[in-house]
């Protein structure tokens, strides 16, 4: 899997919430996860600005924040970078934003090219 993620084209940045960078939380209760989805050709086309907006404030009401995506060439397949309290949360904001999910995975340890160490998320 981590080859794959990191043969993935990076498919959305610029979220809503995209200033603050993942380094700058606070909340110790927050946990990462990467979340795989699967999605019919050519369901991605219509993400939007208004989408993702509508997204994140759904993911808001779970104390879920998105951080970014990466898509397949094709873009059927998502992973997606989410912190939350815990992976229920994870789901109910999928599920309230009308949105699959195949695998919920936590992720803890962030690992950099660029830091000697790799460093728990949290």
């Amino acid at each position: 899997m981590k080859l794959l993620i990191a043969a993935l084209t990076l498919l959305f940045v610029g979220n809503a919430a995209a200033a603050e960078p993942a380094s700058a939380k606070t909340d110790a209760t927050q946990h990462r996860y990467m979340v795989e989805r699967t999605f019919p050709a050519g369901a991605l086309a219509g993400l939007d600005m208004a989408t993702k907006e509508k997204i994140n404030a759904t993911n808001a009401k779970f104390n879920v924040k998105w951080e970014m995506s990466y898509a397949n060439s094709d873009k059927t397949k998502t992973y997606c970078v989410y912190d939350a309290p815990n992976e229920s949360a994870v789901r109910e904001a999928a599920k309230a934003n009308g949105i699959s999910v195949d695998s919920v995975m936590e992720v803890p340890v962030t690992l950099n090219s660029n830091a000697a160490d790799a460093t728990l998320a949290h």
